[in-house]
């Protein structure tokens, strides 16, 4: 547990992997055969393999493999000598570290792109999993995160996305007017007195369109609100007031998606 060449998958904090004093040293960790592979067939660069032993001829024989052929460090051993190191029980009993890439310049994430979503004060790592599963999904071209939101390279999240993060564009977007620069109405997720409904006629007609949505317990900041061009709203029947943030970034998606 004190070997430092496992000390990423035991020791140190999301903070720590993140690596704020030198991005280009960060790491993340993605879970699970399928999400590694995904993370492989998409470029990313694997450091070291932690492996339950059964999976090493097994679910993980191909991604062994694969790493050994890259170079990289591959530990193993039992389910509970894992679960010992990590803190927890591994969902499919194999985790990957692998470089962080470089933030992506935000003009170059939205070159192409028509309908985008903005995650805005979104710290729950599952829904920010599940907001980009639904993106990757449904047709967004490219996801925007704010810095008050979770990191999407959080494991977790990485994990309920199902390697989604990384298959649709993403970046940080430091302020909203970054985006009328580039030639984008904004619509914010909300239930406000000028609401319109998600189906209206003038959302479909915007050639860009940025979606934002907020965190489903208080809220987009109200600042963010009035600035947007357009309040959507999604309505509800049986006196429900409202969806969580990731189910009703589906159904906005879905109804928003660039046509024709």
């Amino acid at each position: 547990m004190d070997d430092p060449r496992v000390q990423v998958f035991s020791r140190l904090t999301e903070a720590q992997l993140r690596n704020r004093l030198d991005p280009s040293r960060g790491v993340f960790i993605a879970e699970s055969p399928k999400v590694i592979r995904v993370a492989l067939d998409a470029g990313y660069m694997p450091l070291s393999l932690l492996c339950e032993e059964k999976h090493i001829h097994g679910d993980a024989s191909d991604i062994v493999a694969r790493l050994q052929e890259q170079g990289a460090e591959i530990y193993t051993g039992s389910r509970e000598l894992l679960a010992s190191l990590t803190g927890y029980i591994l969902t499919r009993g194999v985790l990957c570290a692998m470089r962080r890439p470089a933030e992506s310049p935000l003009e170059q994430v939205l070159d192409k792109a028509h309908r985008v979503v903005v995650i805005d004060g979104v710290v729950d790592a599952t829904n920010i999993g599940a907001i980009f599963r639904s993106a990757a999904a449904l047709g967004m071209d490219a996801v925007l995160v704010t810095r008050s939101s979770c990191d999407p390279w959080n494991r977790r999240a990485i994990r309920v996305s199902m390697g989604s993060v990384f298959l649709v564009p993403w970046t940080w977007l430091e302020d909203y007017s970054q985006l009328r620069e580039l030639g984008f109405a904004t619509c914010a997720m909300a239930l406000e007195d000028r609401s319109i409904g998600i189906d209206d006629p003038i959302l479909h007609a915007q050639e860009r369109l940025a979606i934002i949505m907020g965190t489903e317990g208080e809220g987009l900041p109200d600042e963010t609100i009035k600035a947007a061009d357009y309040v959507v709203k999604i309505p509800m029947a049986h006196g429900v007031d409202s969806l969580n943030v990731a189910a009703a970034a589906s159904v906005a998606f879905w109804e928003l998606r660039k046509r024709g």
